[in-house]
């Protein structure tokens, strides 16, 4: 029997917290990640092309942010979107604006310029809130 994976698109301009999200992420066999984009401007595309079931979503990025990116999503997509963001920590000014937005739920970064310990301590956090998101 073919189970259908939750498709995933991961938007984060660093790098290294894509790798992060995706390791979490790909832990779950019930998730499937689709593609990943470093900005607003290139996870439109990659939305429009790849049709994420839920779309991971960082706040401060270049080019488009993501409340930019919402602000676009809600005509391109009926893709849930969860915040991962340090700004948009919960009742901040940037998670009330991206909750108005549309977004699903709003799981805060870990403190720390990169975040590092976001799988440690916050993976069942993150895939419960996409599951969440999706139900």
């Amino acid at each position: 029997m073919n189970v259908k994976r939750i498709k995933v698109l991961i938007v984060d301009d660093s790098f290294l917290m894509r790798r992060v999200i995706r390791n979490i992420i790909e832990k779950d066999s019930d998730f499937e990640v689709v593609d990943e984009a470093a900005n607003g401007l290139e996870a439109l595309e990659c939305t429009a092309q790849k049709d994420p079931d839920v779309i991971l979503l960082d706040i401060e990025m270049p080019k488009m942010d993501g409340l930019e990116f919402l602000r676009h999503a809600a005509l391109l997509t009926n893709a849930r979107i969860v915040i991962i963001s340090s700004v948009a920590q919960l009742g901040s000014p940037q998670a009330v604006e991206a909750l108005s937005l549309g977004a699903a739920d709003i799981v805060p970064k870990p403190s720390g310029v990169l975040s590092m310990d976001l799988e440690e301590r916050k993976s069942q956090e993150l895939l419960g809130v996409i599951r969440k998101a999706v139900a």
